[in-house]
């Protein structure tokens, strides 16, 4: 997997085009939120939840599906008022979908695990993408500091952060040339 600071600057880079009106506090954290919360299957090893099965890592916590369903849990619970503009209510679903889903890309991209389910519950089969230079990381933060972390770090600054600094840095001067 990518660490949760891959993630979390992927979430800040896709909702950078966002009007000001729309990033808040809120916002932000929630986009961060679903862009690591496919991690929480991890808890199911403490639970004897095999690797590859439905409900194990990377399993359907990381498919396109749980990321539909994610970005409208959130975009209900916490944008009500949105609801009856469905084009800004659109827009928020549209935000949390791509934050959690792009979680399973990156996943997808790092050079360890056993593939992502991005089809699942249809088809369970694990993928990775076929170019895969991120280094995965370890999981459990205390496996996360030492030798490993420093070369995730590094990994994830060539691969995610560069990238979405690009993206960031794209979107604010667009946003300029529009005002």
């Amino acid at each position: 997997m990518a660490s949760a600071f891959g993630h979390a600057i992927t979430a800040i880079a896709l909702g950078n085009g966002y009007s000001k009106k729309v990033t808040d506090f809120k916002f932000w954290l929630l986009g961060i939120t679903c862009s690591i919360l496919p991690d929480a299957d991890v808890l199911g090893f403490q639970f004897g939840i095999a690797y590859g099965s439905f409900w194990g890592h990377r399993g359907f916590s990381h498919s396109l599906l749980f990321a539909a369903i994610l970005g409208l849990l959130v975009t209900l619970t916490f944008y009500q008022k949105e609801l009856r503009k469905w084009r800004k209510a659109l827009v928020y679903f549209f935000y949390f979908f791509l934050c959690t889903a792009s979680h399973g890309f990156l996943d997808a991209l790092t050079s360890g695990g056993k593939g992502i389910a991005f089809f699942s519950p249809w088809d369970n089969t694990r993928y990775f993408l076929p170019w895969r230079p991120i280094k995965v990381s370890p999981i459990g933060i205390e496996n996360f500091f030492g030798e490993w972390g420093k070369q995730v770090l590094l990994s994830e600054f060539n691969w995610i952060g560069v990238p979405c600094l690009g993206i960031i840095v794209l979107a604010l001067l667009l946003k300029r040339l529009n005002n």
